[in-house]
Formats: C-alpha cells, structure tokens, sequence
C-alpha cells in the first residue's frame, strides 16, 4: 500500500543515550547493530536511531512508502518543495529519499524493490 506512514527515524548524537531514553519512555525494544539501534514499537510502524556523524545530527523524520522515490521527489518539486537527499538505493533494490515541504519540514519518501 503506497501513501502510508511506512517507518520513522530519529538522529542523534549518542545512540546508547538515545536508545535508553525511548526504550523507558514508550517502553520499545531496541536492537542495536553497528550502524543503526533498530526501534520496534510493538504496532505496524518501527524506525531506527542513527547518529550519522555530521550534521544533521538533531532530527526527527518520518517515511511514506511510495511506488517510486525519483517520482515523489519530481513531484515534491513540483508543489514547491526541495530535494534534499536522494534516491538513495539501499541493499535489497529498495531506495529512499528526502524532501522538504514548503515550510521547510524534512520528509522521508521509500519504495521497496520492484
């Protein structure tokens, strides 16, 4: 199904800290690994705390699954937003990218492997 909340992702500076913080809090199960902590929330829509080592290291953002990143970001474009990352493919075939709407909020769109 396209058009749907599909994931959430949350950056930081400190993943263990971070991690902690939102395990206690929403009481959500952690998994670190080496690149990413894996979150799942017990419902439909999980996410991933990353600290990516530059800036933006401060973010919260969410992804909506969409048939084509290229397409979304040309028509994100097209309604007066920015490109701001992508299409980035990721192992498997899936990819992603990030746009930012007129007012300057950072959205995620995903599309898994055709």
């Amino acid at each position: 199904m396209t058009n749907k909340i599909c994931y959430f992702e949350i950056g930081c500076r400190d993943r263990a800290k971070t991690a902690h913080f939102y395990s206690k809090l929403f009481e959500w199960k952690m998994q670190p690994d080496p690149k990413m902590t894996r979150i799942q929330t017990g419902d439909a829509v999980n996410g991933h705390i990353n600290s990516l080592g530059h800036e933006p290291h401060h973010y919260a953002i969410f992804y909506v699954m969409v048939d084509d990143v290229a397409a979304a970001l040309t028509r994100a474009l097209s309604l007066g937003g920015k490109k701001l990352v992508g299409p980035v493919p990721l192992p498997g075939g899936s990819s992603f990218g990030w746009f930012s709407d007129p007012e300057g909020n950072t959205i995620g769109v995903y599309a898994e492997k055709k």
